[in-house]
């Protein structure tokens, strides 16, 4: 049971925000994966939305969405991939991750995002309306149920079949 989220700060990433980031991915993750991705997309300029919680002055957690095309019969579909999503351990299960998620795909919505891809927690991300169901006739180097999407405009997915294209630092993970 999540605890509610109370007196955090969700505001867009600054650069001097970037070694909170990568503490907060480094200890969420337990490897530095997540940092190195989180660096690299933003280098390769793939970021469209990085989104912190800070809790009394303190970045607790981290959330990025960055460019993932769906290509399909009758062109790119623009898209987005979730990932990484991180909440420092201590700070976990009081409610912060869904509220970054709320406000992720909210501020997505409001940039006139239509398609988020996520590969993670089922229980998790189906309460923000994500679904295998929803990605089923996307390819992808992910497969199973933890592949999951979600329509930001109802029906954006509707009848597209396609390949997604992850941004080369999503390679090796």
């Amino acid at each position: 049971m999540e605890k509610s989220a109370v007196n955090i700060l969700i505001r867009p990433e600054t650069a001097t925000d970037h070694e909170a980031i990568r503490h907060v991915n480094r200890l969420a993750f337990g490897q530095d994966a997540e940092t190195r991705l989180v660096d690299a997309l933003r280098e390769g300029y793939y970021v469209r939305l990085s989104l912190v919680t800070e809790q009394a002055g303190q970045v607790v957690g981290h959330i990025l969405f960055s460019d993932l095309p769906i290509i399909a019969e009758a062109g790119i579909l623009p898209a987005l991939a979730l990932a990484p999503m991180a909440v420092l351990p201590e700070f976990q299960n009081q409610g912060i991750g869904s509220a970054l998620v709320r406000c992720g795909l909210d501020e997505c919505r409001q940039q006139g995002q239509r398609i988020v891809v996520v590969l993670g927690h089922t229980h998790f991300y189906r309460r923000f309306g994500f679904s295998s169901e929803q990605a089923r006739r996307l390819e992808s180097p992910f497969a199973g149920e933890a592949f999951m999407a979600v329509e930001l405009v109802p029906g954006a997915l509707e009848g597209v079949i396609g390949q997604v294209r992850y941004p080369p630092p999503f390679e090796g993970l």
